[in-house]
């Protein structure tokens, strides 16, 4: 269901009924977003259907293309990895901060805990964003990597991952 962030009345929300199947094979939770975020986008909801009062939507997966994530979005499945991954144990090195340095770029502040304050790693949102969130605990351990920064003074040291 989408609407205005304070809409609570039925008329000024849309129910999107997508399929879960594609022929044979289940439809993945980033194409239902993306089939999501296109039709929401459009902000017109063309429809003679409803359920409970809300206009209800039925999607025809073939005729919709499916849109990208937004830059924030591609960022918080960054931070949300790194500060609450599905592990019983506290993440290590320990998420301190973040920020945006441009289009694709995050600048994240980590903790190693030998490293004798947080370390920078200068990371992309789109490419091979997972792998380098699997290695990255490891690379910014790695002290011959870290390069003097006297522009960013919370940190040890900058790890520059935006070609990794």
């Amino acid at each position: 269901m989408t609407g205005a962030s304070d809409a609570v009345a039925a008329g000024r929300l849309t129910a999107y009924e997508i399929p879960l199947l594609d022929g044979d094979e289940p439809v993945t939770a980033p194409l239902v977003l993306g089939w999501t975020r296109a039709l929401a986008a459009d902000g017109t909801a063309r429809t003679d259907a409803s359920v409970m009062g809300i206009a209800l939507v039925r999607v025809n997966t073939d005729t919709v293309r499916p849109a990208g994530p937004t830059e924030g979005e591609r960022a918080l499945r960054v931070l949300r990895t790194l500060a609450w991954p599905f592990v019983e144990t506290p993440p290590s090195p320990a998420l301190c901060g973040f920020l945006f340095t441009g289009p694709d770029r995050l600048r994240l502040y980590l903790a190693p805990e030998e490293g004798g304050g947080p370390v920078a790693a200068d990371v992309r949102l789109t490419g091979a964003v997972t792998a380098l969130l699997g290695a990255l605990p490891s690379l910014v351990r790695e002290r011959q990597r870290w390069k003097p920064d006297r522009a960013a003074p919370h940190c040890v040291g900058a790890v520059d991952l935006t070609d990794w």
